[in-house]
């Protein structure tokens, strides 16, 4: 455990410094990248934020959609394998409502601004 700021605390920091001061005083070229490290670093903070609790929620749903416990890596693994060999086609919504979790969870991380 660190001491403050934390690492969350300090992205945004650098975040706001590129959004708020760099930005404004660039144009062309390096607005654009700037813009794009700005997106990277709310990106990186809300993984920080969001992602411990959305990866425990996802590994539960996977559990109980497969009827074992394991790491995230490999349930999904597995459910991409048994939607592949169709073992799990009798379970179809239950199939589709843990996908669409899951991608909710990424966009929630990723851009929540397509979460409507």
């Amino acid at each position: 455990m660190q001491d403050r700021p934390t690492a969350v605390e300090l992205l945004e920091a650098i975040r706001e410094f590129l959004e708020q001061d760099v930005m404004p005083a660039v144009g062309g070229r390096v607005q654009f990248h700037s813009r794009v490290a700005v997106n990277a670093l709310g990106m990186l903070e809300r993984e920080l934020r969001l992602g411990p609790d959305l990866d425990a929620a996802q590994r539960s749903r996977l559990a109980a959609l497969l009827g074992h416990d394991a790491d995230l890596a490999t349930l999904t693994t597995e459910l991409a394998g048994r939607i592949r060999d169709g073992s799990l086609d009798d379970r179809r919504d239950d199939v589709v409502a843990a996908v669409r979790e899951s991608v909710r969870a990424k966009l929630l991380v990723s851009n929540p601004h397509y979460v409507g």
